[in-house]
């Protein structure tokens, strides 16, 4: 198992003054985490006990989270702009701990451009090892939409990328949405489930040391069924583990600076087209809040997913391609050259005016937040797939700890992603622990939470129709105002057992922009809606959502 460099913020050497806010706030972290002189290390994480304990009650592991994203494009895709460098720069300043540089598929990539980034992430990985930089790719998913896929360094982690791509990539193959070969839905589909197998025959192999996939911006088109959505899960689980909560491009929609009377935040600007799923509402193409409809309609699609017993996890990001009121352009190419013959962009030139754009850098806007008990690269994987992850916009708050336990048991119970079990009645306890923003978000707004939401759905096991987005007993079942607090504060709610399974998720909002939920005020009362077109100022509509708690009832 190889060490890793503790990263300064970390390491208690490393004197306060010497540390930038963020890392003076992750520091504070660490310590109550009580993670100080732990061997952080590059190296696969064991199961909590818990997951797989059949006993009553469970209970996890002390965590710190790392912040990352996993969208990220440099002038190695064909449609973005920015260099490797200014990218990771980026999101080193605005204090990522992980990134995932995810390509778009392209034979110029898998030719050329996939190898000459490999070369810019191993040299990263050696001068700045604070810094976590994954190689990914953005698949095109045959029949569907686009998706994140990314390995764990290693020897084969760029050969397994190109070979992937090359074999299973729907825009390669054309079998993509406005491809000659979109309409072969069954043979489609069947692909992009041998997709996933291969990935996850790989894994077993050992051929690579971990890799996952996670399904991006899935309503944007409307093309990623729910049956779509549940094949490629139940293909590979481990290797399928969610999906984007909240899309990028969360800019598009800034007042006066992109189509101001069109413009969605997350480019969510599409109606439906021949490849839709012909089951989703006209209302599902849009944002709510800046998030999915799937994962902010409460009783929606990642609920009915999730009312299945299974954990499907969501995250957010950048989607970087081209940032809001960012001056560079693209350069220009030399005579002969084009993407295709050499898998890379030429270099953007700064002009001094403000160019077009709907992104923000990474780490500026959205962010996931991944709990880990060591520092790495296989930690970070592990703590994704165990589905300890919340995400926020607009650096919304600095920290935020989740446990749930049996009232009788004295232990600290599970966290996000974790399964507790129970007897039918038993009495429980959701702890949320908040750490209040402590300084200003980089648009110079010091961001406050003003109330958690509790989400509760029953768990029933598969569903016979596997094209249902319905959870219909998912629904908010308690609110806590939490306006005018700050610092760290802990809420205690209770909760009881019935006779069924369920879950429990966390959603909450700085308070600016509420309305009755997508199906109605008796299941949502006061949740994220769509903003007008072309009105959709990201900084002032923020949120968090945080993944689920399973309760197994014993005998249910």
């Amino acid at each position: 198992m190889t060490e890793q460099q503790l990263p300064a913020w970390a390491d208690p050497s490393v004197s306060p003054d010497r540390l930038d806010a963020q890392g003076l706030s992750r520091r504070g972290l660490l310590r109550g985490a009580g993670l100080f002189g732990a061997a952080f290390a590059v190296g696969s994480l064991a199961t909590p006990a818990a997951a797989h304990d059949r006993h009553l009650g469970g209970e996890d592991p002390r965590l710190a989270y790392l912040v990352g994203d996993h969208h990220v494009h440099s002038v190695y895709s064909h449609d973005a702009k920015y260099t490797f460098s200014q990218l990771a720069r980026a999101g080193a300043r605005y204090g990522l701990d992980w990134m995932v540089f995810n390509e778009h598929s392209n034979f110029g990539h898998a030719s050329y451009g996939a190898l000459m980034e490999h070369q810019e992430i191993l040299a990263a990985r050696a001068e700045n090892p604070r810094q976590l930089i994954f190689q990914g790719l953005e698949w095109y998913i045959p029949a569907a939409e686009h998706a994140t896929v990314f390995a764990a360094p290693g020897p084969h982690e760029v050969d397994l990328l190109t070979r992937f791509e090359l074999a299973y990539d729907g825009k390669l193959l054309g079998y993509t949405e406005g491809s000659a070969g979109a309409a072969d839905t069954a043979r489609n589909e069947a692909h992009a489930v041998k997709a996933i197998q291969w990935l996850a025959e790989q894994r077993r192999s050992g051929y690579v040391d971990d890799v996952l996939v996670l399904a991006n911006h899935p309503l944007r088109l409307g093309i990623d069924s729910p049956r779509e959505i549940r094949g490629w899960r139940d293909a590979a689980p481990e290797i399928v583990i969610g999906m984007e909560g909240a899309p990028g491009a969360q800019g598009a929609a800034i007042p006066g600076w992109r189509s101001s009377t069109t413009s969605i935040r997350g480019e969510y600007e599409n109606k439906p087209s021949a490849q839709s799923w012909s089951g989703y509402p006209a209302d599902a193409y849009v944002t709510y809040g800046g998030f999915d409809w799937a994962t902010a309609t409460v009783g929606g699609l990642w609920d009915a997913l999730l009312s299945e017993g299974r954990l499907f996890s969501i995250t957010s990001n950048s989607d970087a391609h081209r940032v809001v009121f960012d001056t560079w352009k693209n350069g220009d190419w030399l005579p002969g050259q084009n993407f295709d013959n050499t898998g890379r962009l030429p270099d953007p030139v700064n002009t001094d005016t403000p160019q077009p754009g709907s992104d923000f850098w990474p780490g500026q806007f959205s962010r996931t937040h991944v709990g880990v008990t060591r520092y790495g690269y296989r930690a970070v994987m592990a703590g994704l797939r165990a589905g300890r992850v919340w995400v926020d916009h607009g650096h919304l708050l600095d920290g935020l700890d989740v446990r749930l336990k049996r009232d009788c048991d004295p232990g600290r119970g599970v966290t996000l992603g974790g399964r507790l079990r129970v007897r039918k009645g038993e009495k429980l306890t959701l702890q949320v622990t908040v750490t209040s923003a402590s300084r200003p978000n980089p648009q110079g707004i010091l961001p406050r939470l003003a109330h958690v939401d509790v989400i509760r759905g029953a768990v029933r096991g598969p569903v016979a129709d596997r094209d249902t987005w319905r959870a219909p007993d998912a629904k908010v079942v308690e609110t806590r105002d939490v306006s005018g607090r700050s610092g760290t504060y802990t809420l205690r709610i209770p909760l009881t057992a019935g006779s069924e399974s369920f879950y429990v998720r966390l959603r909450g909002s700085d308070g600016k922009r509420h309305g009755a939920g997508y199906l109605g005020a008796s299941v949502d009362p006061h949740g994220p809606i769509p903003h007008t077109p072309g009105d959709g100022d990201p900084w002032a509509d923020t949120w968090f959502y945080a993944n689920p708690v399973f309760v197994e009832v014993a005998g249910s």
